[in-house]
């Protein structure tokens, strides 16, 4: 059951994209807002976090690359937290079971809200899994990275540090 979940989430995630000409992200422009539910169902707003450096990861239990990601942005919150890096982790999957399994085996540092309506990644142009997304101390886009690689995490730090103020 879950490889047909897998390949009718993908399915569906292509076809809203194509229906919707999900775009890009541009860099300098506000990021959209984003209000959604944590584990426990409290609301939490994107606006509550101005001022600090903010890194959204939109990820899914299906995702193979986020299975690698989850340790490196771990590591990104302990480093960069104290200097003001917010990571918040948009949960995508339909099922709740989904992502608490997912979880379980990998546990976030950070903060974890759930979207099961789909309607965050259409405002914030994701278009393969994971996508981040760095908004600046200003409520402003800094950058859209699609896909995760270890070797790719560099660069990533490497932004994340010169937002902050710091030194990789």
């Amino acid at each position: 059951m879950p490889v047909v979940r897998t390949v009718t989430s993908l399915a569906l995630a292509a076809g809203l994209a194509l229906a919707l000409k999900v775009a890009a992200l541009e860099v300098g422009q506000a990021a959209p807002p984003l209000t959604l539910p944590d584990a426990a169902g409290a609301p939490q707003d994107l606006a509550a976090l101005q001022g600090k450096v903010v890194y959204v990861d939109f990820w899914a239990s299906w995702c193979g690359p986020c299975r690698h990601s989850f340790p490196w942005m771990n590591a990104m919150q302990e480093k960069y937290g104290p200097q003001g890096l917010a990571i918040l982790g948009i949960n995508l999957d339909e099922e709740p079971a989904d992502a608490a399994g997912f979880l379980a085996k990998m546990p976030a540092k950070f903060q974890v809200l759930y979207d099961r309506s789909g309607a965050t990644p259409t405002a914030y142009g994701v278009k393969g899994m994971p996508t981040s997304v760095l908004i600046g101390r200003d409520g402003t886009v800094l950058f859209q990275h699609i896909g995760f690689t270890k070797e790719g995490s560099a660069a990533l730090e490497d932004a994340i540090a010169t937002a902050v103020g710091a030194t990789p």
